[in-house]
């Protein structure tokens, strides 16, 4: 382009982008009425035509414009011109939607009123455009019929008919080998090792779990012991875990029933025997050399924490007491802030209505001084148009400046394009030429020699098969010197519960004739208990709650 069509186009779309709100309107509507079937990719082309007709028509005359028309569709500008130019279009919907970014006066009398001076002579542009569509003819093309024609093809010559082949004869299959059907031998090995473990273990193991069966004079047993505890004069007694198991045992020794227990069950029963003996002996240790009998100390010890027990019950009854008491006052406490309650909300209620009355007057004086700020803005606007011809003065220079760098930046990046390509085409042709060179693809395996890592534990594939089945026995040898230490053992174990067993069994009997003599003394020395005094203080407390009950209810009823 030549220095003027190129100023022209660059006015043109820098007029288009500033008024794109105004001819966005235009075409918008048009697309909606009349251009229903017309496609969108041709917006632009309607959007620079309205920007020429409403902004650029004096400047260019009505030849120019008409030439630029014509050089385009015809139907698609006669139609859209008809919309434009339409005078009553002009008048109302679009100077409406225009008046909405610019001043109605401005609108008005720089793009109203110039349209409608031009709009008959663009109507004779428009009857042109429509002569031209009523004179143009159609021109149907004529297609030529194809006519077929024969292939010119070779006659093939007469095949000659081919000699048979011979029927191969089937070659005699063996037979399958009965090996197919019979398992194999490591699995009847493996089912004989198998066996033979189970055997030995049977033999090493035979009475460990007789401990653990049930028998029917266990349940006979456990039914007598809860009978026998809820006998009448053991009805109010605390029975710790020892106690019952003392009174079990005593049981059991009455009747002579014998009862298995577990491995831990027993070493844990000798331990405690054990520990009972120890204790009996250092007892009559110290009796020997003169030391008091603790039976009156154990009396005096009984009735202090029966004492004690007296007193926390005492103290928990005046803890529930206390706590009734302050549930009274609490409620008395609420219905006093109830009424204070109402009579602040009356308070609030007043101090509302005035906010409200003062609202009211500060909305009036801001709706006074809007009206002065409108009437201002008013007055700003007419003074920039001015400021509107500078803008796009200087709008213009940014958009020239901004082409000029466009291209230098355009041209940088075609230059660094074309390197890039060139440097990847000498690589691709690098790469091309290392494939191509023959490689080695067999490699021979030795068996006897090392990796050759440079690395002090390199061993041979054959080395290290050796080393792995010396490891093999000497793990198997160390699993057979642990069975047997495990053999050992149990038999160490077993002999051990069998020890505590006798041990159990002898004081199993002595404690179960202990056990009947304390219970006959027991009933012996069996009397009623007092009934507690009620202390001063629940006394006072239950007083005041009754007290503090009354006034509630009172109050209740004057409210």
């Amino acid at each position: 382009l030549n220095v003027t069509e190129e100023k022209f186009v660059l006015d043109t779309l820098a007029g288009c982008i500033e008024y794109k709100p105004l001819l966005d309107v235009v075409v918008n509507a048009f697309f909606v009425r009349d251009g229903r079937y017309c496609l969108i990719s041709e917006r632009n082309l309607y959007i620079v035509i309205c920007y020429l007709a409403t902004f650029q028509l004096e400047e260019l005359g009505l030849q120019h414009f008409s030439r630029i028309v014509k050089s385009l569709d015809t139907a698609k500008m006669q139609k859209f011109l008809r919309f434009f130019f339409n005078a009553l279009y002009l008048n109302t919907w679009i100077k409406d939607e225009w008046s909405q970014f610019y001043d109605s006066l401005y609108v008005k009398e720089n793009w109203i009123d110039p349209l409608l001076r031009w709009q008959p002579k663009v109507q004779q542009l428009i009857r042109q455009l429509s002569e031209k569509l009523s004179n143009r003819t159609t021109t149907v093309k004529t297609s030529t019929v194809t006519q077929p024609k024969e292939f010119n093809l070779t006659v093939p010559k007469p095949r000659a008919i081919p000699i048979p082949l011979p029927i191969p004869t089937l070659e005699k299959m063996q037979p399958v080998p009965p090996s197919t059907y019979k398992p194999p031998k490591e699995k009847k090995q493996l089912e004989e090792i198998r066996r033979k473990n189970r055997r030995k273990a049977e033999v090493t193991n035979a009475d460990q779990f007789k401990c653990a069966t049930m028998k029917p004079e266990k349940g006979e047993v456990c039914y007598k012991i809860l009978y026998y505890l809820k006998i009448p004069q053991y009805e109010d007694e605390k029975f710790c875990l020892y106690g019952v198991r003392n009174y079990v045992l005593s049981f059991i020794a009455m009747d002579n029933i014998p009862i298995k227990l577990n491995a831990a069950a027993i070493l844990r029963e000798g331990a405690l025997y054990q520990r009972q003996m120890e204790q009996e002996l250092k007892r009559i240790e110290n009796l020997l050399q003169g030391a008091g009998d603790p039976s009156e100390f154990l009396e005096w010890q009984k009735q202090m924490r029966g004492k004690d027990l007296e007193e926390q019950l005492a103290e928990t009854e005046c803890r529930r007491l206390q706590g009734k008491l302050s549930h009274e006052e609490a409620v008395l406490a609420h219905q006093n802030v109830i009424q204070e309650n109402k009579k602040k909300a009356d308070l609030m209620r007043e101090e509302k209505a005035e906010l409200m009355h003062q609202y009211a007057e500060k909305r009036l004086q801001e709706q006074k001084e809007v009206r002065e700020l409108v009437e201002q803005v008013v007055e700003g606007r007419k003074n920039a148009k001015q400021a509107k011809i500078k803008l796009q003065k200087y709008k213009q220079q940014i958009v020239q400046e901004v082409c000029e760098e466009n291209r230098e930046l355009l041209r940088q990046a075609l230059e660094e394009e074309e390197e890039k390509l060139r440097k990847r085409y000498e690589l691709i042709q690098q790469i091309r030429a290392i494939e191509s060179l023959p490689s080695l693809r067999h490699k021979f395996v030795d068996l006897t020699e090392t990796g050759g890592h440079g690395l002090i534990c390199e061993m041979s594939i054959v080395e290290l098969r050796e080393r792995l089945a010396l490891l093999r026995e000497a793990q198997k040898a160390a699993e057979e010197e642990k069975r047997d230490q495990i053999i050992h053992e149990k038999q160490a174990k077993e002999q051990l519960l069998l020890d505590k067993l006798d041990q159990i069994s002898l004081f199993r009997a002595e404690l179960g004739r202990a056990a009947a003599l304390k219970s006959e003394e027991k009933k012996r020395k069996s009397q009623p208990g007092e009934r507690p005094v009620k202390d001063e203080r629940i006394l006072n407390l239950q007083k005041k709650i009754i007290e503090k009950t009354a006034e509630r209810k009172k109050q209740a009823g004057l409210v």
